[in-house]
């Protein structure tokens, strides 16, 4: 489960989609960038224990971007 979950615009004007995030998992601090098109690129130097995790983790993210910045709008 991702705990702490942070994010903020990638640029000033936040106007231009993208975004940066920030959780924890499993005892991990993970970040990356959250794109235009609901891509996902890791920033930090991380590693999930099953890719059935991993894609569990993403499917969690977009869930939460949409409700944080999609439904917001």
């Amino acid at each position: 489960m991702i705990q702490h979950f942070h994010f903020q615009s990638m640029f000033e004007n936040k106007q231009l989609p993208g975004w940066t995030f920030s959780f924890t998992f499993e005892g991990q601090q993970i970040s990356g960038m959250y794109h235009k098109a609901g891509s996902i690129e890791w920033t930090s130097n991380h590693s999930f224990s099953t890719e059935e995790a991993e894609n569990n983790v993403k499917k969690q993210i977009h869930e939460l971007m949409l409700y944080h910045v999609y439904d917001d709008q």
